[in-house]
């Protein structure tokens, strides 16, 4: 078993790395970091980088992973090499490119891209936002699949991961005790469909969906709050169609025998407070 002790970063394709970057930090509220080629990196935490937006499309999505320790790191590689699945090494350009220690990539079934690291960078630096949303740290990441059931077994069955609650076939699963790290939502396609950041509070959820309001950013989903999590959202629309959400307050499993809820996958299982999405992912 693979254990997984914290989500590391995302690359993300973009087709215009300065309209990306721009949304990133005037929008968002992230922090750029550095550029190097056809490369921008930004953070909302205490990570060297949550993003890395890279020249490209939908082919660039790539979700990091940390491990413990190097012989966690080989031990993962020869677990899935043994299972037949595709796994290599990252070269030391990747490494620095990655602020790593060292890394492996590998596929899901459905074509998400992944990548195991080991030590990655922290900054030595405070996160100073270009606007103050309320940004504590990047938290989950929603993937698009295109057989629900087939990945949540592929997760469970490799990685220290587990579902918590489904809304339909979609998967809220995590490795600690957060309600979900990552979300898996029925899709034509593989690719990231949505990037969290939790906020520190309710205020800066509303004060966001009216600023976002008067920039006339796409608000896709919210303000609202999670059935399944107890999270209080909002989701926005930003480059390349790539769906961003803020939320506060997500649900922190303690309880040793907790079980999984299954709920059907209606607007209601999506937000107890009557909000609809506009999100293709989240509707039937």
């Amino acid at each position: 078993m693979i254990e997984i002790i914290d989500l590391a970063y995302l690359r993300v394709g973009a087709a215009n790395l300065e309209e990306a970057v721009q949304f990133a930090t005037e929008t968002i509220g992230l922090q750029e970091v550095r550029r190097e080629d056809d490369r921008i990196y930004v953070r909302g935490d205490e990570r060297d980088h949550d993003i890395c937006y890279v020249q490209g499309g939908v082919e660039q999505h790539v979700v990091g992973f940390e491990v413990a320790s190097d012989i966690a790191l080989e031990a993962a590689f020869n677990e899935l090499a043994g299972a037949g699945i595709d796994v290599e090494w990252g070269s030391e350009g990747g490494k620095a490119d990655r602020r790593v220690g060292n890394f492996f990539s590998f596929s899901d079934p459905t074509g998400n891209k992944f990548e195991i690291v080991l030590r990655p960078h922290k900054s030595a630096r405070r996160y100073f936002p270009t606007r103050d949303a309320g940004i504590s740290e990047f938290s989950h990441v929603g993937l698009k699949t295109t057989d629900a059931l087939r990945d949540e077994r592929f997760w469970t069955t490799y990685f220290n991961i587990h579902p918590n609650d489904w809304i339909g076939d979609a998967g809220l699963l995590s490795f600690d005790a957060v309600h979900h790290r990552i979300a898996l939502f029925p899709a034509d396609k593989h690719g990231i469909q949505h990037i969290n950041f939790q906020v520190d509070s309710i205020d800066d959820i509303m004060r966001s969906y009216y600023f976002l309001s008067e920039k006339q950013v796409h608000i896709v989903f919210g303000p609202g709050r999670h059935v399944t999590s107890g999270a209080m959202f909002l989701y926005y629309e930003g480059p390349d169609g790539m769906i961003y959400e803020y939320s506060h307050g997500v649900k922190i499993i303690e309880d040793p025998n907790y079980r999984p809820r299954q709920y059907p996958f209606t607007p209601e299982a999506f937000c107890a407070w009557g909000a609809k999405p506009d999100i293709p992912e989240f509707r039937d």
